[in-house]
Parts: C-alpha cells; sequence; structure tokens
C-alpha cells in the first residue's frame, strides 16, 4: 500500500478470536433477557461501555450483570467465566506476522477492552506463546481501559496520533468494526475493514500490498 508507513492493528477478530455468540449464549444462561440489545458486535448495554473506559470498576460491572440478571446470588467466577467466554485465543502464526509488518512499518495495537479480559489475555499469551506483554510485537499497545477513552470517539485515535507525532495521511487503521473505521476516518487515517477471520490475517495483509 503507496504511502503508509504507519499501522494501527485493532485486536479482537483482527489478531485474536473473539465470539460474541458464545458470550450472549452465556449470559442467557445467568438469566439476562433480550441479549441482542444487551451485548451484541454493533451495539450493547452502557455497562460494557463503563468498564472499557474504567469509569466502573469490576466488581461495579459485576453488580451490574447481577442486576440485568436478576440474580444477586451471581458469582464473581460466574460472571467472569460468561465474559471470559467471549475470548478465544491468538490465531496460529499471527504474532509472526505482526512481527514482519513491525519490520516494515510502525505499528501499534489500539483494543477496546477492560480489565477481566486484560487479565486473562496477559496469561493466554504468557502460557501459549511465552510473551509477558506486547511490547515487543508493537512500538506501543493502547488499551481502552488505560485511556479512559474507547473506539470509535474521534479523541482515542487523535491521542495515539499526538502521542507518536504520527502523520494521518501516512497512516493506515485495521479494524473489523465499521463503526470504528468510521471514527478512525473522522482523524484522517486510511481504513481497512478486516473481514477475514484472524487466521487469515497474513493473507488479508498480502492482498492489501500490506506484506
Amino acid at each position: 500500500m503507496e504511502n503508509i508507513k504507519n499501522i494501527i492493528f485493532d485486536y479482537g477478530n483482527v489478531i485474536f478470536e473473539i465470539n460474541f455468540k458464545i458470550t450472549q449464549e452465556a449470559f442467557s444462561q445467568l438469566g439476562i433477557s433480550d441479549i441482542d440489545a444487551f451485548f451484541a458486535h454493533k451495539g450493547h448495554n452502557s455497562l460494557f461501555d463503563d468498564l472499557e473506559m474504567s469509569k466502573i470498576s469490576r466488581n461495579q460491572f459485576r453488580d451490574g450483570i447481577r442486576a440485568a440478571a436478576n440474580n444477586p446470588s451471581l458469582s464473581d467466577e460466574q460472571i467472569d467465566a460468561a465474559w471470559n467466554s467471549l475470548l478465544i485465543g491468538v490465531s496460529k502464526g499471527n504474532h509472526d506476522v505482526l512481527l514482519e509488518a513491525k519490520a516494515k512499518y510502525r505499528t501499534f495495537l489500539l483494543s477496546n477492552s477492560n480489565e477481566i479480559h486484560y487479565d486473562w489475555i496477559v496469561n493466554h499469551i504468557q502460557e501459549q506463546f511465552g510473551i509477558s506483554n506486547y511490547d515487543d510485537l508493537f512500538e506501543k499497545a493502547y488499551f481502552s481501559q488505560h485511556m479512559g477513552l474507547r473506539k470509535p470517539n474521534l479523541n482515542i485515535f487523535e491521542q495515539v496520533i499526538k502521542d507518536n507525532n504520527l502523520d494521518p495521511a501516512e497512516t493506515l487503521f485495521i479494524d473489523d468494526s465499521p463503526q470504528h473505521l468510521a471514527g478512525a476516518k473522522k482523524a484522517g487515517l486510511h481504513t481497512l475493514l478486516m473481514d477475514k477471520h484472524p487466521e487469515q490475517l497474513r493473507e488479508f495483509l498480502e492482498t492489501n500490498a500490506i506484506l
């Protein structure tokens, strides 16, 4: 891809597989009704946004799930298991793909995440890949709960651009959510919709002349 010097990668369903349907079923099993309105890929209860921006603690989030399920006896472990069922894992070979991209571009990670998922993911990459964090795979990794911001809001993109002195005209953002791409475009970034399974990340980047 011509004139691109920097790439900002989303995490979920770009590098790391997630599955919303599994989590919808898990929340339904806890007693939450109207699950499509409560939690889905393109929209969800404000509880999730608040957790991703650290406006509420993990304990307040769990209490919110208990309230939504109308079941105050749900344990922290039951709630965390349902919430973490979203997380499948890093697709095979994707860390090698990221290192190849890093050798060619300045690369960054920008993910809407939260404390509960972050802890699970860090444990996953430590156990499965011997990686303590993402410092070796990107110039810098950004997570919404550390920033107090989330995609698709313009300010999260502006902060990444400012922090790293990026030229938006030379920067590509890759995400699987059209609404997040819309926010990135407002910041002047080039965008690509990840429309393949994370296992096909290499193919996706090669098809788009990135690798």
